[in-house]
């Protein structure tokens, strides 16, 4: 992943870059939807924060986290794509900041799909304790959990950066743009960053996978709540496909890497443009078009925040 801008500069082709009109053309088709996106995302965590029900309920403050962290990833990433559009290069501590938060939300993410598993398959496997387990206290107690053991995760990839040979540049200005792998500028970062992240997606796709069956098997059992053991099971089978939406963004750079073998960079930078839309930014914004659509409480108050408080009633 390190070498992706020196395997990207080594491309050799009669037009290296994009001319001004089509850069202006492609910049476009993906700023545009990007700011519906964030317009979208924001409005649903202004919903989020707009009732006392959301706020006190332990499955929406998760939800609140969740787009929070998808909603800042898509804005990093727009900027760094607008960076590289416009061919400006940062300094390696300031590209570094940018990626440290970009990366930091790519990790609250998954954490966060794992946590609201959970809480549907207790929802339906322990009823009577469900109130107990999922209280404030403890829903913000996994919040911050989720949050130091990403921070955590980011110090870690800061502090191998300091075995880099920066004394050695002759300036700390980047020759290429900067980008989240930009920035594994040498093996042992490499390494960690390709361990940590199959570490992470593999454990929380068991564990998601694991509350899906358990809520399977409880649907089947006699005692349970037919109507809220399916309503869970579709929310968990959601979180599945999210979670595997997450997973593109990761397997996002490979690809690009194999694609830049193969075609000249012009054709390459058209191709990217492309899967950035659908790799990186629609994954981002489909968790509040899917719960807000779903949910049955949410949709009046997003439905009527979106028609700028019009009297809008739910279908």
């Amino acid at each position: 992943m390190s070498n992706v801008n020196s395997s990207l500069i080594n491309i050799t082709t009669e037009q290296r870059y994009q001319g001004t009109e089509e850069r202006v053309l492609f910049s476009t088709l993906t700023a545009l939807p990007c700011c519906v996106f964030l317009f979208l995302n924001a409005t649903m965590l202004r919903s989020l924060r707009s009732k006392a029900v959301f706020r006190q309920t332990c499955r929406y403050l998760l939800l609140f986290n969740l787009l929070l962290a998808d909603t800042m990833q898509m804005m990093l990433s727009q900027l760094l794509h607008i960076l590289a559009v416009c061919r400006i290069t940062l300094t390696y501590p300031l590209c570094g900041c940018l990626t440290s938060l970009a990366n930091l939300m790519t990790v609250i993410s998954p954490l966060t799909l794992v946590i609201m598993s959970l809480e549907r398959f207790v929802a339906v496997c322990y009823p009577l304790r469900h109130a107990s387990i999922t209280s404030m206290r403890n829903t913000t107690a996994a919040i911050s959990a989720i949050w130091t053991l990403s921070s955590l995760h980011i110090l870690t990839q800061n502090l191998l950066l300091v075995e880099y040979p920066f004394h050695q540049l002759q300036s700390l200005q980047m020759v290429d743009f900067c980008s989240m792998f930009a920035m594994l500028l040498w093996s042992g970062s490499d390494y960690y960053d390709k361990f940590f992240t199959t570490f992470l997606f593999a454990t929380a796709g068991m564990a998601v996978i694991s509350t899906y069956v358990g809520v399977i098997i409880a649907a089947r059992s006699a005692s349970a709540d037919k109507a809220l053991a399916n309503k869970a099971r579709n929310t968990v089978l959601l979180h599945v496909v999210q979670l595997a939406l997450s997973v593109s963004a990761t397997i996002f750079i490979p690809i690009i890497m194999a694609i830049a073998r193969v075609v000249s960079r012009l054709n390459f930078v058209r191709i990217l443009n492309v899967m950035y839309l659908f790799f990186l930014l629609l994954p981002r914004c489909l968790s509040s078009l899917i719960y807000g659509i779903r949910d049955q409480t949410i949709r009046p108050v997003l439905l009527n925040h979106l028609c700028c408080h019009c009297n809008v009633k739910a279908v």
